[in-house]
This record gives C-alpha cells, structure tokens and sequence, in this order.
C-alpha cells in the first residue's frame, strides 16, 4: 500500500508540474483566469494551438487527404432540435447526478468513492447526498428573438450527427460507391458535472471523427482496418504503443446504437482512461434520421441493383485527449551537465517549434546579420503549417536552450564566429534529448535537419 500510495504521489506531481509548464511557456492556460476561471474550460495559447494543430494535420493526412474514399466536411454547430431527438440524445444523454443537501455541491454518482456511495455522504462537507436524478449534458439554447419550444436548439455534444445529416447530401454531390467516408474536425459541448483532469474532461472540446458507410456483409473486414489505422496514428503522434490498450467492450455496456465497441485507452499520470473510441453503429443512424425527417437516406447499389440503408463503422478521436496524452508522455525531469532540467520529448512529428536558431553572442552586428538569415532559410524550409522556426537572442546561450528543452523543440542551431570566418561555413546543432552537440556545414543545414525530422 506504501509504494502504490508513492506511485499516486508522483503521479500527481507529474500531472501538476505539467500543468505548471504547460501555462508557464504558453501552451495551456485556465478559461477567463483573470476572472477566476471557468471550470472545464481552457484557452490554448500559441505553442498550444501549434502542437494542437500538428495532431489535427496528422489526423486529416492519415485519414483524408492520404485516402480515396473519404469526403471532408465542416457541419454546423447549432442543429435543428429534430436531429437531436432523432438520434436520441433529448430523451438519453445524460449521467447520474447526485446534490448534496447540505453544500448544494453536485456530483457524478457513478465517480464517487465506494464510501460516499453506500453512506450517501458528500466528499466535500460530509452533508447528506440526495437521491439520484438523471442530467442531460447538451448546452440548451434558443435560436432567434423568440424563447418558445419551436426556438430550440443545442450546442452540438458529438460532430457524428452532422454528418448524418449530410449523408443524402454527399451522395447526390459526388455519387460516390460504397465504402467511403465523412471526415470532421469540430468542437463539441458537453455540459459536464464535473469536469476534471486538465483537458482530459472538459466542457468545450475538439474532435477528429469519421462516419464510414459499408455494405453490412463488409463491415467486420472494415472494422478490423479502422483498429490497425488507429494503432498507427498513434504511432504518428509519438505515443509509445505499450501505453495504448484496446479494450474491448462488453455487450452489456455497449451504447444503444452500437453492436461493437473497442475503447483506445492509454496510461495518463491519474491512471488508465479511453483515449479514442471505434464503433460499429449498425444502421441505427441513418434510419432514425430517415423515419424522423421522413427524407430517404437509404444508398442505391448500381451493380447489385439493389436499395439498402449501409452500415456504420465510427473511428473517434479527441483533438485535446490525444494532445494531454502527448504532453504527459513528453514530459521529462533529468540532469544535464550537472545541472537539473525539465524538457519535453515531443515527438518531431507534433513538436510545435521544429527548430530555433541563436545567434552566440548578442549584439554582435554580423552574428545576428548571419543568425537572421539562416533562420529566414529554415522558415521558408520548416515553418509551413506543421510546425514553427524560432530565433531567439535573450539571455544565455545556456538559458535559450533550457527554455527550447522546455518546449519540446528537437534541435538549436547555434551560429558563433566560425560560421562567419571558416571555410563550409559550420553551424553547431544541439540534440534536445541528449544534449551533444554537432558541426554541420551550412550547405548541408537544411538536408540534416530534414533527416533527423524525418521528412
């Protein structure tokens, strides 16, 4: 019991020290902080949003742009209400929640500790727990001037539904064959009971998903594919594959709509929590939608001469899930040269800054002249939508490579008077992980860094 009790305290601590980094050097900060927070929202500042980026970009490479069969799309936040009732969530989505009598906090049922569960006693204040009730978690609103029950709408808590929707539109648009695919990245809202974990559980979030339409005889083959596409997107966005699991989940815990589901689940700081999620959705969708819009979305089969409504098989993916898996993984506290350090083993892939380039000294006219114009060159090389070049002069050349080390970026390149003055014109270049440094020509500049970045 002592040494799990030591495991949980440096797992917490972790988690914390991330936390710290992450707002620290401005990947992560706290909803409206300077109002004291909103729970369950967080701003992404500009390494946050490039790191955050970089997954989404592996993502649609993978899953779109490398692919034949998958059409892109960007559907509407708010909804016409009728879409929601079709797929069930006004009457079913929701979780069990608890109020405490005395503190009026509010509670998730089913997360509360054994204790608190058999003696109804709140975890906050020891008041008394009500009984439980049922909470549905879509954001409510009103479209238009008026407040009346024709006006209402949701913000959208999954993006599946709108490509539903859009289903009759994609085949009278392109007529595409059997199998093929509908592909977003969107937000989602989800008004949580309690958010927790950082960005693990929050109540505004980003998804990458897919709606993959079979013929039902094909979907157990497809299926298998989209569990060999995950495994290696995870590869792609460096997370180590003996922290993912898959687990197969039971047919009693299966959702209403779904025949089969394996969860992705990898090992964060605060334990072992789905990371994405792959579905096989019948046909449950597009025939609510059809008997509830009274629009025919059933897929006409030129060779077969056949009418039939297909199958769905769902691959899903959280955009902020994949980015904490990828921070707390990245996450590392070691020595270098004797001294301390903390740094960030991004894999290049989704590393926000590629490479920084630093001048030896400061305000040494030709050593900046020459800094400049080498990062000029690796920006137009490096800095073209999967991640950033940074020239950075402040402080120590010591000090510039901890704060590098702290972001995650692979490789600094140094220019000192050599660079100037020799014959090859050497750069040094510095490994984040390990530290060593090497002289590259600066002719060969560009193709190292291309290598070792693996482009």
């Amino acid at each position: 019991m002592k040494h799990e009790s030591k495991k949980k305290e440096g797992e917490s601590a972790v988690m914390e020290n991330m936390i710290s980094l992450a707002k620290r050097r401005g990947f992560i900060f706290q909803g409206s902080e300077i109002y004291g927070g909103l729970a369950g929202t967080w701003d992404y500042g500009p390494l946050g949003v490039a790191l955050k980026n970089n997954v989404k970009n592996l993502w649609w490479k993978r899953f779109v742009a490398d692919r034949e069969d998958m059409y892109g799309m960007d559907a509407a936040i708010l909804m016409n209400q009728n879409a929601w009732k079709a797929s069930g969530h006004v009457a079913g989505f929701s979780d069990p929640l608890v109020e405490c009598e005395k503190c009026k906090r509010r509670f998730r049922a089913d997360q509360l500790d054994a204790e608190a569960r058999e003696k109804r006693k709140c975890p906050e204040c020891g008041g008394k727990l009500g009984a439980e009730k049922q909470f549905n978690m879509m954001f409510k609103t009103h479209v238009g001037a008026s407040e009346d029950a024709a006006a209402v709408s949701y913000l959208r808590p999954e993006t599946a539904q709108g490509m539903f929707v859009n289903f009759k539109n994609i085949i009278d648009a392109f007529h595409p064959k059997l199998p093929f695919g509908m592909a977003q990245i969107g937000k989602a809202f989800r008004n949580e009971i309690a958010p927790r974990d950082f960005i693990f559980r929050t109540r505004e979030f980003e998804q990458m998903e897919i709606e993959y339409f079979v013929d039902p005889k094909d979907w157990k083959d497809t299926f298998e594919h989209f569990i060999r596409e995950v495994r290696a997107f995870t590869a792609d966005v460096g997370l180590p594959k003996e922290k993912v699991h898959e687990y197969e989940v039971p047919g009693d815990s299966l959702a209403h709509y779904s025949k089969r589901t394996v969860d992705f689940e990898f090992d964060y700081p605060f334990g072992k929590k789905e990371l994405y999620g792959l579905a096989y959705r019948t046909d449950f969708d597009l025939k609510a939608h059809s008997a509830t819009s009274g629009v025919d979305l059933s897929y006409y089969d030129e060779e077969a001469k056949a009418r039939f409504v297909p199958h769905v098989i769902e691959p899903s993916f959280g955009v902020d899930r994949t980015v904490l898996a990828v921070l707390s993984e990245a996450y590392r506290e070691d020595e270098l040269g004797g001294e301390k350090r903390v740094y960030l083993k991004l894999a290049p892939s989704v590393a926000p800054i590629k490479a920084a380039v630093f001048p030896l000294l400061k305000n040494k006219d030709a050593l900046t002249a020459k800094a400049r114009e080498i990062y000029q060159v690796l920006r137009k090389e490096f800095a073209k939508g999967s991640g950033g070049v940074e020239y950075d002069e402040v402080g120590s050349i010591g000090k510039r490579y901890r704060r590098q080390d702290e972001i995650g970026t692979p490789y600094c390149v140094t220019i000192d008077f050599d660079t100037i003055e020799k014959d090859g014109s050497p750069v040094t270049v510095r490994d984040r992980d390990t530290g060593t440094q090497e002289a590259i020509p600066l002719k060969d500049l560009v193709s190292f860094l291309s290598q070792k970045l693996n482009r």
